[in-house]
């Protein structure tokens, strides 16, 4: 099995603010309520404690060829999240490191720290 990579906040930023229409799809696990407290746009919410409400149509509503880069809060449930994508065949998966709290810190403090 392959492994994923990761990408840091920086470079994610660049390559979004380069690409306005990015050939990407963005994940989110966090929780709802995490999300209402900070979050980046485009990415899409798929709360690992929800595992089973999404499970059957995730392979549906996403390319497994495309590159998919997944979010969290530090970057722990996205790694988790990344392993699981490529048991399920997706083939670029990517880890935004330091999650959400880091793109924060490093990018744009606009996005609130929780």
């Amino acid at each position: 099995m392959a492994d994923f990579t990761e990408i840091d906040p920086q470079t994610f930023a660049e390559r979004q603010a380069a690409q306005p229409t990015p050939d990407w799809q963005l994940i989110d696990v966090r929780e709802p309520a995490e999300v209402e407290l900070a979050s980046l746009p485009g990415f899409r919410v798929y709360s690992l404690s929800r595992h089973a409400e999404w499970v059957d149509r995730i392979g549906q509503e996403l390319d497994r060829s495309k590159e998919t880069i997944v979010l969290c809060h530090h970057g722990m449930r996205s790694a988790q999240m990344c392993q699981w994508l490529l048991t399920q065949g997706f083939e670029h998966v990517v880890n935004l490191r330091g999650g959400i709290d880091a793109y924060s810190r490093l990018v744009d403090a606009r996005v609130p720290l929780y």
